[in-house]
């Protein structure tokens, strides 16, 4: 199979009907074998008959659904894991990403990428709730990541599924899967594509994501640098609390030496017992970081790194 387009839905009963026409005429008209996946996140309205009576008369149809509502990260996750297709393509439910870009992106895949994430570079949608928050987050994120995307929010992506099988989604982790992805050597690119205002149906998404976003970030950029070391990190913020509370403490001294003030009654000397306590719970805390690290990879025996290509090498 070539091709798998993962739809998650919540609440879209407007919308499905519609959705569903035009996403299997482009997959006729790409001319691929695929198949296309519905999430319902634990929908409410009547999205869930619309997806049964679907599958009913499309053999290309699959439905999962969850038994409440778990968000879109987990609904794609669901989705790429039920996954058959050697591409796999998310695809919003509220007819905003146009299926009509979904040949563009494969013939992008064909080239070579690994990765190709949709650019919304004439977006529909509001500009203080919605585009200039989302604006902001990406070139947060692009700075952090050193993955340079201008929208890291635009669902409509093409994956090639061997990378999507080398990475765990949580959180609000979806948006961040092109950086993840390379994380572990895949070769990412970006197309502008078409987007269209939503005609029915509300938006699930508020101003109060962008919050859950940022927080995510530092997940990421955890997970992108010190996954596997996380001592490294812990490690200079010792050395730094270490060395400031060394400073502080030799201050207090020829403070009280060159200007006889006390050093009971020095705030420095409590600043530098304090920072001295820090420094040793960093270093606690690196530790610690390093047998989970160390658990967490023996455990589940993964490895610390990938291969893209083996010669002269059976399937071991």
């Amino acid at each position: 199979m070539k091709l798998t387009i993962v739809v998650p839905v919540f609440n879209e009963e407007e919308n499905l009907p519609e959705l569903c026409r035009q996403v299997f005429s482009s997959l006729d008209r790409c001319g691929v074998v695929g198949e296309v996946i519905f999430v319902d996140d634990g929908s409410h309205d009547a999205s869930l008959a619309i997806l049964r009576q679907v599958a009913q008369h499309e053999a290309r149809a699959r439905v999962i659904r969850f038994t409440r509502n778990f968000g879109q990260t987990a609904a794609m996750a669901a989705g790429f894991a039920a996954a058959q297709g050697e591409v796999v393509v998310p695809l919003d439910a509220d007819l905003q990403n146009n299926p009509e870009d979904i040949p563009r992106l494969l013939a992008k895949i064909d080239e070579g990428f690994d990765v190709v994430s949709g650019w919304r570079r004439d977006r529909r949608d509001r500009l203080l709730s919605r585009r200039l928050p989302s604006l902001l987050a990406n070139r947060l994120i692009s700075g952090i990541t050193h993955v340079h995307l201008h929208d890291y929010g635009c669902t409509l992506k093409a994956y090639r599924r061997e990378v999507l099988e080398k990475i765990n989604l949580y959180g609000e982790l979806h948006r961040f899967v092109p950086a993840l992805a390379f994380q572990v050597g895949a070769r990412v690119t970006e197309i502008p594509v078409d987007h269209r205002p939503r005609l029915a149906g509300v938006s699930k998404y508020g101003i109060d994501r962008t919050l859950r976003v940022v927080l995510d970030l530092v997940t990421v950029k955890f997970l992108l640098k010190y996954a596997t070391r996380p001592l490294q990190l812990f490690g200079k913020w010792a050395f730094g609390a270490g060395l400031l509370s060394t400073l502080a403490f030799a201050l207090t001294v020829w403070m009280k030496y060159a200007e006889g003030l006390s050093m009971n009654r020095n705030p420095l000397l409590i600043l530098s017992a304090l920072l001295l306590f820090s420094a040793v719970q960093f270093i606690a805390l690196g530790l610690l970081g390093e047998l989970v690290t160390r658990t967490y990879h023996e455990v589940q025996d993964k490895p610390i790194y990938t291969i893209r290509e083996t010669i002269n090498l059976d399937d071991r």
